[in-house]
């Protein structure tokens, strides 16, 4: 059925009407989301009991709640300590640490919760409206279309090591060798593992993140005595409501920036599997590509922030298409829910919007009143929360390895994933001191199997024919666009180049030829 205006004001009454299990689902889902390893998968599947419990609609708002609320809360360790909460918040470690070091960590949190609200609302609210017809672009993505995605973000690698070009491919190309370790996705042959049948499933995510951020960041910060410059230290001492206010304004000013970002994240996270870390990436990428001042990147800008962050909270919407159009989860929080509105007896699929449309639709009226919720509770609170950076390293260090150790044990249970934390978090260190970029490594562990599992999928369904990967009318569009995307920066430096080139002057060149 459409949705009718009607309908969703009473759906948006309903959600409103359980405000205080939202405020409480938010609030968890905010500290699970900064802390590395806790993510909202785990949490909902410890408090399955209580979702289980209660009535599906319940269940469904609390749930929902949580997951928004855990996208948000990544950005807050990623901009504070450049340790990312999760994978769709580690390109926010790009620019949200750099404007932390100058003390301007305050306005980055302010411009984080702001993009992640207004993304999130904006694609939940286009996720009502136009839910019949985005669910088709989950039958015209496959393999061949995700390949040309991946690759947008791969490129990201490229970008990084603008500086140091051969440095920052050697990080990239060392990150996708990484993530090649495990059983391959065709014949199941172990590659890499030494042996280990812990990383017959590949590394785990999670062991690299916490390990080459968070205790390489810890044993840097070891090193002095504070992440700040003095004179950073003194502007984030003296920071107050009127930064919080200058935040709003700062991401305000980019508003196009936080929508565009947003549905590219929806897009992205439509397709089962893609995930907010791709949508992080993709975005961050083309929003530097775009950009006028691209070489500002990284430098600790406001369009570094909102670009990841608008986009990792647009894919919690797409995330959920799929499950609830096609019952085909698009990710892990995705998958749990699927099991409680399974056990529920809710049927999933087209039939649902025709006996059930108040559930359908409602996940997304949820996360309109979940995004307005958190935003008026944490905006007061980023006054308080960015001074946790004026701790002394010589406190706050101990306690991230601690807190982080945990976050990679907690996944699988495994003492395996301990060791093998410490050892990308040497890895990670040795990196940042020898110049080689730990953000370009991440890019490739992350994309890296995702683009080997469809490069081989594509070729398997194909019978090895490379030229599957121009079949498609989607996919070469993408194709289009992504030599477009390469092409750009080369064509804006020669631009550049050109106009600074000095123009001679009319009466020396008339002098000259007499």
């Amino acid at each position: 059925m459409e949705p009718s205006l009607g309908f969703v004001a009473e759906l948006f009454a309903h959600a409103l009407s359980y405000w205080w299990l939202i405020l409480i689902a938010t609030t968890i889902g905010i500290i699970i989301g900064a802390m590395p390893g806790f993510g909202s998968a785990n949490t909902i599947i410890m408090l399955l009991p209580f979702t289980l419990a209660v009535d599906v609609d319940v269940a469904m708002i609390f749930m929902v709640s949580l997951f928004c609320a855990s996208q948000m809360g990544g950005g807050i360790t990623s901009i504070l300590l450049n340790i990312p909460g999760n994978g769709g918040s580690a390109a926010t470690c790009l620019d949200g640490y750099p404007m932390a070091k100058k003390g301007q960590g305050q306005q980055a949190l302010v411009l984080s919760f702001v993009a992640s609200t207004v993304g999130g609302m904006v694609t939940a609210g286009m996720s009502i409206f136009l839910l019949p017809y985005m669910a088709r672009l989950a039958y015209y993505l496959h393999s061949v279309e995700m390949v040309v995605i991946l690759l947008f973000g791969i490129t990201l690698i490229a970008s990084i090591a603008s500086e140091n070009m051969l440095k920052g491919l050697i990080a990239g190309f060392l990150g996708l060798l990484i993530g090649a370790i495990g059983a391959d996705h065709i014949y199941s042959t172990p590659r890499g593992t030494f042996g280990a049948l812990e990383l017959y499933d590949g590394v785990p995510l999670i062991a690299v993140l916490i390990g080459v951020f968070a205790i390489s960041e810890a044993l840097i910060m070891m090193e002095s005595r504070s992440v700040l410059s003095e004179a950073g230290m003194q502007i984030a001492k003296k920071a107050g409501w009127p930064e919080t206010w200058e935040g709003v304004k700062m991401a305000f000013a980019r508003w196009w920036l936080m929508i565009w970002t947003g549905i590219v994240g929806l897009i992205i996270g439509i397709v089962p599997g893609a995930g907010a870390s791709i949508a992080a990436f993709v975005a961050y990428q083309q929003a530097r590509l775009y950009s006028k001042t691209p070489e500002l990147y990284g430098t600790g800008i406001p369009e570094g922030v909102i670009a990841p962050e608008s986009a990792n909270n647009g894919c919690a919407s797409g995330d959920l298409i799929p499950l609830l159009v096609i019952g085909v989860p698009g990710g892990t929080t995705a998958a749990v829910m699927l099991i409680v509105m399974t056990y529920h007896g809710v049927q999933l699929g087209p039939r649902m919007f025709i006996q059930t449309p108040e559930l359908g639709y409602g996940v997304f009226v949820t996360m309109l009143v979940a995004y307005g919720v958190m935003l008026f509770t944490t905006l007061p609170l980023t006054r308080y929360i960015s001074k946790l950076i004026l701790i002394p390293t010589a406190v706050l260090a101990p306690i991230i390895i601690a807190f982080t150790m945990v976050g990679s044990f907690a996944p699988r249970g495994y003492m395996f994933d301990l060791w093998l934390t410490l050892l990308f978090g040497v890895i990670g260190y040795v990196c940042r001191r020898t110049g080689y970029n730990v953000v370009a490594m991440l890019i490739g562990v992350i994309l890296g199997p995702l683009l080997e599992a469809n490069v081989m999928r594509a070729l398997r369904i194909s019978g090895n024919d490379p030229l599957v990967f121009f079949s498609s009318t989607v996919g070469n569009i993408l194709w289009a666009l992504l030599f477009i995307s390469l092409f750009i920066p080369s064509f804006v430096a020669w631009r550049k180049k050109r106009g600074l080139r000095p123009q001679p002057v009319a009466g020396a060149v008339a002098g000259g030829g007499a």
